[in-house]
Formats: structure tokens, sequence, C-alpha cells
């Protein structure tokens, strides 16, 4: 398939690298802001700043798409055909086929579409803004560029703006850029080129301030902002039929012709030998309705509705159907690193003195902490804006407000034992310098209560701590800060970032007369470091090698740095030589060159939303079927892309209604579980093909057979319709429940080109329906001359009963194509057991029913009529027990193929390959 190449693109201003007055000019606005005559005029220009998302599909619209099927639509000419030779009772059968599937993938459909409409949080946001000399609030689809706007801690950005002037301000921009770190602002020019994450001196819409405040110049709205672009993107972005659809179609055409082409050959031959052209034309009418399995499409439908319901026990919420199949054909999954691989929030990974290195663990004795780690603790607590929202409750259940970092300090004091209000007793708050992005460092002044002394807490960025202290804490004392020592401590802390940790650095000062910490920011011990990362989640790594045993290639998109992205790699078990790139390396690839290169990436860091949907198209072309996961806005167009878009449940409106799947826990062993279950749902497809085309199969020798001998037909099209339909369809039904063999992970993902029937099952197929069946035809031949056309109800009621009865003993011969029926357990699918009992059941009624006998022009058997029935059936399953064997034990002995594995892969992973 070749790439879905992006075309539309607007005109970027480069707000970033110009000044505060360049901008007031280039938008012709002014500092008092605009006026309301200037703003309306705007208005009309631009347009509502507002950004439309994809119409939901009407309950209606539900309704029709199930019949957008190749299977439907050879039943429903069928059908019209029945129709049209005034066969109502077979048309009514094949109808009633297809108004059972649709009702069932409505009914699954329309009720996944619900829950999505409840996951949406619909809010009207307001944004004040300054409006001829006055502060006003207005809502924020009026806003226009020229706009100032006033923003402070908890608002959600309305539109892309130069910051003007700001406080301590931080903003929050994972839905656009994917990283979970606050990125601190000024209003500071910036270099052209520089990257989206790194444009400090840029607020987007639909970002977060976590905290501080700003006044802001509004530069684009609606679909000219960043997030606007994106939804252009995911607008533009085609999406294509899933492996199933495709299978199906090639499928449904292989059978269409083949039905024709029997039909047709049957009619002309009839003709040529003087036959009534009625009476053939009925008979070819007969062949066509015996070789189409009116139950497939049900049970299809079934088998994917109940795949739905266990994904959905495995909390992933699957909005389209035919996407529950489409899992198990994943042979790449993209996915982000935060809140995937992750957990999505920052802690403390360690604590890094200039001599020791510690974890965060508690102590039984506070008094015996070294006191270097004592220090940086209790400095977590005390110079730490963020708070314990419900202090009295326990760890796991506290909720701390305030900034990600902040709140990763407070609760390792806390997980180390201390306790913050007694920290908080001890020592006394005097004064205070709060955080701020230019001076990159916040300090408190405190008095202690018992000691009577002064101390000044410190922390912030290393290099600026660096510069305050002239003493280093070695072993519990303060030595002289020498350049060597610094030297070390900055190897240290270079060390520690190249692994993909965030430092920060922590120095303190203690004395008798502190007024301010401003005056005594100087002469500082230096403590140490604390290493804040966001942690692996705990399955993380064994859930990535079940994607490596399963031929899976996982693929690491992510917003973040270079250098954090490789640690994660690393900390995943895998080694990097090379194969990370950022998204600026691939803007110098043409498509063709990004197709040769993917296939030897393995991490791609500071991507935008367009890199994403390369890197998606790239795979695809190769014919690879792509997963891909997200939470952001920026996720959406890539999602779309994919074979299958799966989205954090804690992502975005945006990108819920662009995925497939919805992630209800955000962890990456939920994928991979439910690719298990996709895989599951297509080899249980397998088998109710097999097992329905074989039936339809058996039922097309005997026609042909008797055709070719002169003789009537073996069985009428209501008997074969009934067969198909109830007989047939309850174990096919059952089959649907089919558990998964245990070896399914272990086998390769198959190729989007690969049929839905393989070679194996077009065997068993001419087994089954062919060779298997000549037995039974010679039983009809031998019944008509020993006992004359006289008889040919009470004949056709044997081979009625033959067929039906043969199809309910060989279903479990079919539901494993792995294993020998001696060697499964026949009850552990307690639903086919009560299933074939049933079936048998019905399949008796028109049998001894009298009504029902002048219906389907059946008589009453007798016991050693079954007792011919059943043993003709026994053959049946033995043929087909022989067949089974030849194939396991060529698949056995068959040497297992290395899968193209890097060097730089675990070794375990490839020698369980």
């Amino acid at each position: 398939m070749p790439p879905k190449r992006i075309t539309s693109k607007k005109q970027e201003e480069h707000w970033y690298a110009l000044s505060v007055s360049d901008c007031f000019k280039k938008l012709k606005s002014a500092k008092g802001g605009l006026t309301n005559k200037e703003a309306q005029s705007r208005q009309k220009s631009h347009g509502s700043n507002t950004i439309s998302s994809e119409k939901s599909f009407s309950r209606l619209a539900v309704f029709f798409s199930q019949l957008k099927s190749p299977l439907v639509y050879v039943l429903l000419a069928a059908g019209l055909i029945s129709v049209f030779l005034g066969d109502l009772t077979d048309a009514s059968v094949i109808f009633f086929a297809v108004i059972i599937n649709t009702i069932f993938g409505f009914w699954q459909e329309n009720k996944v579409n619900r829950a999505i409409t409840q996951l949406r949080k619909i809010i009207r946001h307001n944004a004040k803004v300054l409006r001829g000399g006055h502060e006003i609030e207005i809502s924020s689809a009026e806003i226009v560029p020229g706009d100032i706007i006033f923003l402070k801690s908890g608002d959600k950005v309305p539109a892309d703006c130069r910051v003007i002037e700001s406080k301590d301000l931080q903003t929050t921009e994972a839905a656009l850029t994917g990283e979970s770190t606050p990125s601190s602002k000024n209003n500071k020019i910036l270099k052209m080129g520089t990257y989206l994450a790194e444009r400090k001196n840029m607020v987007y819409m639909g970002t977060i301030i976590a905290r501080g405040m700003s006044t802001a110049l509004v530069c684009e709205t609606g679909l000219n902002t960043e997030i606007g672009q994106i939804t252009k993107l995911i607008k533009e972005t085609k999406e294509e039929p899933t492996p199933l659809q495709k299978s199906l179609s090639k499928f449904s055409a292989w059978l269409t012709v083949l039905v024709v082409s029997l039909s047709s050959v049957i009619f002309f031959v009839g003709v040529l030998l003087n036959k009534d052209p009625l009476e053939m034309f009925i008979t070819a009418v007969a062949l066509a309705v015996a070789a189409i399995p009116e139950g497939l499409i049900i049970a299809v439908t079934i088998i994917l509705t109940i795949g739905m319901q266990f994904i959905l026990k495995k909390k992933a919420l699957v909005r389209k159907l035919v996407a529950t199949e489409t899992l198990g054909s994943v042979s790449v999954i993209c996915t982000d690193k935060t809140g995937t691989l992750t957990e999505g929030k920052m802690q403390v990974s360690n604590i890094i003195t200039a001599d020791k290195e510690y974890k965060v663990n508690k102590s039984d004795d506070l008094s015996e902490i070294e006191k270097a780690r004592d220090l940086i603790l209790k400095i977590s607590i005390l110079c730490n804006d963020a708070v314990a929202e419900n202090p009295e409750s326990a760890l796991e259940e506290l909720k701390i407000i305030g900034s990600p970092t902040e709140k990763a300090l407070l609760m390792a004091a806390l997980e180390s034992g201390y306790e913050e209000e007694k920290i908080h007793q001890e020592y006394t708050e005097i004064d205070e310098i709060p955080f701020d992005s230019e001076k990159k460092f916040m300090a408190t002044l405190h008095h202690h209560k018992k000691m009577g002394h002064s101390h000044i807490f410190v922390k912030g960025a290393p290099e600026v701590i660096f510069k305050y202290c002239h003493k280093v804490m070695i072993d519990g004392r303060g030595e002289k800060l020498t350049a060597d020592k610094l030297k070390y401590l900055r190897k240290k802390y270079e060390t520690a970032t190249s692994k993909g940790l965030r430092l920060l650095s922590f120095a303190y000062k203690t004395g008798t007369d502190f007024k301010n910490c401003a005056h005594e920011l100087n002469n500082l011990v230096f403590l140490g470091f604390v290493a804040i990362k966001d942690p692996l989640r705990p399955e993380a790594k064994e859930a990535l090698n079940l994607c490596k045993l399963a031929g899976i290639r996982p693929v690491i998109i992510t917003g973040d740095h270079k250098l954090t992205a490789k640690a994660i790699f690393e900390e995943l078990g895998f080694k990097t030589d090379g194969n990370i790139v950022e998204g600026k390396d691939m803007d110098d690839w043409t498509d063709e060159e990004l197709q040769k290169r993917v296939a030897t990436i393995d991490v791609y860091a500071r991507v935008k939303p367009s890199h994403k949907l390369r890197v998606v198209d790239a795979w695809q072309a190769r014919g690879e079927v792509v997963a891909m996961t997200g939470d952001g806005v920026n996720d959406a167009p890539a999602l779309k892309s994919a074979d299958i878009g799966i989205a954090l449940g804690e992502g975005s409106d945006v990108t819920k209604e662009t995925a497939d799947i919805i992630l209800l826990d955000n962890n990456f062993k939920v994928i991979v579980s439910a690719v298990e279950q996709g895989r599951i749902i297509f080899e249980n497809i397998r088998k109710v093909i097999l097992y329905l085309l074989s039936s339809s199969f058996s039922e097309i020798v005997l026609i042909i057979g008797s055709l070719l001998v002169g003789l009537p037909l073996p069985i009428l099209a209501t008997q074969i319709l009934w067969i198909n339909l109830v007989a047939d369809g309850l174990p096919s039904i059952a089959m649907t429940l089919e558990p998964g063999e245990p070896e399914i992970m272990k086998d390769r993902p198959r190729k989007k080109t690969e049929s839905i029937l393989n070679r194996e099952m077009k065997i068993l197929i001419f087994i089954i329906g062919v060779v298997t069946d000549i037995v039974p035809f010679i039983f009809y031949v031998f019944f008509i001359y020993l006992m004359g056309q006289e008889n040919l109800d009470y004949i056709r009621t044997i081979m009625f009963a033959t067929i039906g009865v043969g199809s309910l003993m060989y279903i479990f011969s079919v539901r494993s194509l792995r294993r020998s029926i001696f060697t499964k357990n026949i009850f552990s699918n307690k639903y086919l057991i009560g299933a074939v009992v049933i079936a048998l059941f019905v399949l008796v009624i028109p049998i001894y029913t009298p009504f029902l006998q002048g219906i389907f022009k059946t008589v009453s058997l007798g016991l050693n009529d079954w007792l011919i029935i059943f043993a003709l059936g026994l053959v049946k399953l033995v043929f087909i027990e022989i067949a089974k064997y030849y194939f396991i034990v060529r698949t056995k002995n068959k040497p297992k193929k290395q899968l193209p594995l890097k060097k730089s892969l675990p070794k375990l992973i490839t020698s369980h390959v």
C-alpha cells in the first residue's frame, strides 16, 4: 500500500522567532488590546476559534453499515433469486440470516458508540481578554488573532499565543508534544527552527497552565493553531479496509465465482442433455443455495462480538467490530512512552550524594540516616510548594497538589518515613524565593525551634546551584568544593542525565541570624542530587518480550528527548546501536528512503504528528499490519492511518474519536492481551469457515453426482437451508467460544495478503466435502436402484440426516487443527456440547413432525436407519483425522524459521523464537 501523503499545510508563521513588539506589528494589535469593532471584524474574516470534531454515526448509519459485507451481498443475491423463482421458504430463511447478522452487529457497535459518548467531556471554556483597554471575560470561541489574554494556573490555553510577560509560568503540553514534564515559559526570542516542545516563548491551544501566570498575545486561532493543523491531518488521512475485510472480500469473490461457475455448468450441461430448462435452472439455484454457508455471516459477527466482550474484560473498549480481529494480524506496534510503557507520573528514582547513592525506601530509625540524605529529604518537604490534600490518609491514597516534580519530591520524603506536619513544626519558614524559570531555583529560610539556628535550603538546576556552593558534604562533613571535586560531581550529573534522568541539586547553609534568602545565597554546602523519572510499568518489559516471541515488532515513538527515549529502551532490555533517530533527521528523507530505513529503527524521539504518520505509512508500505498507541491530540492522525488505532483512556476526546480501541487501563500489557484475543478470533473464524464450507461441499458432491448419473436430487433446497442455518448454525455459534490454543502467541503474525482459506483448509474441505461423501453417494445410488424412485422421500430423508449428523460429528474434529480429536478435552467447550445436542434435536424435528414433513418432504426413520447414518458419520470423522494427522506431523517436523531479529535484541527472546 503506498504511503498516504499530506498535502495541505498552512504557511507557518514563526512567532517564536519574533520579538514581542514585532508580533504586535504583524498582528496589527496594541498593548491596550483590540477594540470590540476590530474584534468583530476579525471574527468574520478568521472564523470561530473552534475545531470541529468528527461527526458521530447515527443509529441508522450504524445499522446500514452492517450490510456492507461481501458475504451479505452474496446472501442477498441468493435470496432475490429465490423470490424470483417463487421459492419464498428458501428466500425467508436466507433473509432471516441477514437480519440476524445485522441486528447482532448493530447492537454491539451502537452500545460501544453510546459508551464513547459517555466518555466525552463537553465543557464550555471562557477566557479573560483585554478589549479596548478593559479586561473582560468572553467565550474562547470568540477569541481572534491580536487579542491579549490573561492566563493563570489551571487554565486551558484557548489559542496559540506568544508570551508577552510571565511569572513562574509552566505549561503541561503532553496532549500536543507527548512530554509529561511541565515546560517552563518566558518571553525571550528563539532561533528559527526551534522544535515545538522547546519553544519556551509560546503557549498552545489545548495545553494546560500548570503553574504561574501570564499575559499573552493570540497569534493563531481555530484550524490555524498547532492542534488545528493536526485536525487537518486527521481529515486528510484515509481509512483502509481491515485485513479481515480484505480476506472476506477475497473469500466472497472466490465463493461467488465458484458458485456461479458450478451453477452455470450444471444448467448448460442439463440443457445439452435435453433436460427441462426450468427444471435445470431450479437445480442450479439449489446448487447455489447448497454452496453458500448461510450461517457463516452470523457466526463471524458473533465471534467478533464475543471477542469485543473478552477484550473489554482485559480493560480495552473496541469501538469497531471488525477491529477486534485486526488485532490478531498486528505485526508492528508503534507506542508512545509516557503512560503506556511508563506510569505517566514523576517519581524519585534515587538520591545521589558525593560519596553514596540511595534508593527511596522507608527507614525504621530516621536518626540513623546519613546527614546528606537526611537534609535532602527534609528540603524536599520544606523547600516545596506541593501539599497533601488528605495528609491523614495512607500513602497509597494520598492526593498531592502541585507540579509533578514537587509532588515526586514530597512523596519520596513521605515514603522514607518523614512526617510533613512534624517537619514543618520543627522548621518555621521565615522567607522564600519561589521557583522561577529564569532563576531556575527555589530557596527557603527556616528557623529551627529547638536548636535556635537558621537554615537556608535551596533546590534547583545543578549548574545554577554549583555557583552558590563553596563546600560539598562528604561522609557527613563539609569539605571544600575544589575544581576536581566539582569536575567529579559534574561527571555524576552527566552520567545520570545520559540515562534519561532529570536531576535537581540540593544545598544548604546554617547560621544564627539570617534575615532573608536573597542575602544569604552564598557559601552554600552542596548536598547532592535527586534523580527523577517517569518509571517503567512493572509489566512493560515482560509485555515487550511477549511481543517479540509473537513475532511483533515494538517501535517507540515519543516527543521526549533522545537521551530519555534511549534510556527507557535500554531499561526495557534492548541495546541501542544507532537505531534511534529524531524527527528532524526524518525531514531530510524521502518516503522511499524512510521505507528502506524503517526496519532498522527502534526509537523515534522529538517527533511531530506528521513524523508519526510517516512512520506508520512506511511500515504499511512494507506490507505490515500496524497498531499505533497515543493519548494526545498530536497522536490522532497516526491513529487514524494505522490499521489499529489505540487511544489511552485518559487521552483527549479527539484521540478517542479517531481510535479503533480505547484502553481503559493505560497499560502496554493490555495491548498484548488484546492481540492474543485477536488471534484467537481469527483462528475461530477459520474453524467456522472450514466447518460450514465442508458441510456445503458435501451437499454439492451429492447434487453434482446425482446429475451426472441422471438421478433425482438427493437433497432438496429447503433441507439444505435447514442444515446450513439451523442444524449447523448452533454448533458454529458455539465454536465462537472455543478457547485459544496455548501456542497461539508463538505464531508469526499473518501477512495482509494471506488468504482466509490456507492450503491446509482447502485440502480438508476437499477431503471432507468430496472424498468422504463418495461413500454416502454410493449408498444413495444403491438405495435408488434397490428401492426405486417411488421411495424417494425416504431416501432423501436418510441423505438429509446423514449430512446433518455427519457435520455434527466432525465439528469436534475441526475445533482444533493443531491436535487430534483424541488428545483434546472434548468437554473444554461445554457450549459446543450443548449446541450439538440441541442441533441434533432440531435436525430430527422435520423428520418426525407431521406438519414439517409436508414442507421438507421427509418421512420417519427407524433405528436401523439411524445406525447406518451414524456409521457413515464415523467414516467421515476417521478420514478427517487421518488428513489432520498428516498436517500435524508435517508441522512438527518442519524446521522453525528464525525471526529476522537484530543482534542487539536480548538473547533470551532470540533463543525462544
